[in-house]
């Protein structure tokens, strides 16, 4: 493997970690808040369809992408309802909003478009394209470092710049900001933060809402970045993956970038090679194919007791009188 293709294969890696990764901080602010979220499934998928219909009937990506938050965030606020208001099962609420979705987007993609529960494809400002960062193609004959910034570095779309931006950002409320402290103390101790006078409630909200924001962004790229056009059922799993990836990460951003892009990286070489010559022995591309969802199983099983979630997670919280 010489080194553009290296280059090559982590770049379409990148790719693939980006609504992984997103959907992975969407999460990670959820839980640290205190409130179990599978649901980012639905929500992403929910996103990827609104922003790929209305980006196709406006011909506005930007309109698109506001469709898909949109979405995403009314399903994260009707987990916030169930979960902390009424105080329900979160994983129950979760599970209702992925199965809400996969039906939802198929009935009303069918209804509208009448294309078997897909979107037409999108085209020119209907979708992102990809962004030529400022002397990519000049430095492109550099050796080693010209292909580095042109082929890896330059030519992905803004909301891949916008999902790595938002990994230092993620880093900085929760650990450099008073509104990130309380947020992770509500995750840790609820009760000794209603007793400073801070809402447990009103946190717990604006975590999930910013878990929505993040997921909105995540099937928006899916739909309108990544792929052209929406296409059912077309998360086959990232939510999932994202919340093995969390906790792979142990709940942090730093980590949660680094637990992505490996997850990112082995999608981008089942892609790319249809079977991995090992010397004598020949690996056929399902085995690289089923690597990310046997990761998944692994870390859930190897790390669920290693990483330890917050201690308030899951459970809601009555305000003593």
């Amino acid at each position: 493997m010489d080194y553009l293709t290296i280059l090559q294969v982590l770049d379409s890696g990148i790719r693939l970690a980006t609504p992984l990764l997103l959907a992975c901080l969407a999460g990670l602010f959820s839980e640290r808040a205190g409130i179990f979220d599978i649901g980012l499934e639905g929500k992403m998928l929910a996103a990827a369809f609104f922003s790929a219909a209305v980006a196709y009937v406006t011909g506005n990506v930007w309109l698109g992408l506001l469709a898909g938050i949109g979405a995403s965030m009314v399903l994260a606020m009707l987990h916030a309802l169930a979960s902390i208001t009424f105080r329900g099962d979160q994983l129950i609420s979760g599970v209702a909003i992925n199965f809400l979705a996969a039906g939802m987007t198929v009935v009303i993609a069918q209804d509208w478009f009448k294309q078997g529960g897909r979107t037409p494809s999108l085209m020119g400002d209907g979708r992102f394209e990809p962004i030529t960062l400022p002397l990519a193609d000049t430095l492109q004959s550099v050796p080693i470092l010209g292909p580095l910034y042109s082929e890896l570095i330059s030519g992905h779309t803004f909301l891949v710049y916008l999902a790595l931006a938002c990994v230092p950002l993620s880093w900085w409320v929760l650990y450099r900001t008073r509104f990130g402290l309380r947020l992770r103390a509500v995750g840790e101790n609820p009760a000794a933060v209603d007793t400073a006078g801070v809402s447990v409630i009103g946190m717990r909200f604006a975590a999930v809402a910013i878990c929505g924001l993040l997921c909105g962004i995540a099937g928006a790229y899916l739909a309108t970045a990544l792929q052209a056009g929406f296409v059912q059922n077309m998360t086959a799993g990232r939510g999932y993956i994202a919340l093995a990836a969390l906790i792979f990460a142990k709940w942090r951003p730093w980590y949660a970038l680094m637990a992505t892009t490996l997850f990112g990286l082995l999608q981008a070489v089942a892609l790319r090679y249809q079977n991995i010559e090992l010397g004598p022995i020949t690996i056929p591309v399902q085995v690289m194919d089923v690597m990310p969802y046997v990761l998944t199983v692994v870390i859930l099983a190897g790390f669920v007791g290693k990483a330890i979630p917050p201690r308030a997670g899951g459970q809601p919280y009555i305000k003593e009188r």
